[in-house]
């Protein structure tokens, strides 16, 4: 089966992304793992089929590299954006654009230069703390000021030492790290 797809990264996020409006795409979920692996295959963060909505411009489905179904991805969601505008999927009159994700309704609002999206800038809404929404099995141990609990500098030991980290998600866990200086430490071998 011979499938038409689009690689597009967003601040190196780089995703494979397929337009569900042309071509079936059948078991996403093992598309995503054999087509993720940098070796033997494309190569990606995973695979965003891009699909109609009932309730938005287009509906992003995002799956990881291991093949679990995301809910959100903000560099994801911005080059989903552009594609849709890029290949007219939405009017060309229009530069803000809505994209349903399992997180909601997502809102794009697009700069276009010379006809096509030269940036896009995407509303990710509140950040999700409480830790079994994250979700982690982390103990929360820290308040926000308005009584929601989160996981805040919580130590973890790693090959490059101790790094004290926060649980939040944007649609997809993350733990964040705060350091001084990025250029004192190896980003790329720690992350």
């Amino acid at each position: 089966m011979k499938l038409h797809f689009t690689k597009m990264h967003g601040i190196g996020n780089d995703y494979i992304y397929f337009n569900a409006f042309d071509q079936q795409i059948p078991d996403p979920c093992a598309l995503a793992v054999r087509l993720s692996d940098r070796r033997f295959g494309v190569g990606g963060d995973g695979v965003i089929l891009i699909c109609p909505s009932d309730i938005a411009d287009a509906k992003m489905r995002m799956f990881n590299e291991d093949g679990s179904e995301g809910k959100m991805c903000g560099n994801g969601i911005r080059c989903f954006a552009k594609y849709i505008y890029d290949y007219a999927l939405v009017p060309e009159d229009r530069t803000t654009v809505t994209i349903e994700t399992l997180s909601g309704v997502k809102t794009i609002e697009l700069t276009v230069r010379d006809g096509v999206a030269a940036r896009a800038k995407v509303d990710m809404g509140a950040p999700i703390l409480n830790p079994g929404d994250v979700p982690t099995t982390l103990a929360f141990n820290a308040m926000t000021e308005m009584g929601e609990a989160y996981v805040k500098d919580e130590m973890i030991e790693s090959p490059f030492g101790a790094f004290a980290f926060t649980c939040v998600s944007m649609g997809n866990p993350h733990a964040i790290t705060f350091v001084d200086n990025c250029d004192d430490i190896d980003v790329d071998a720690i992350g």
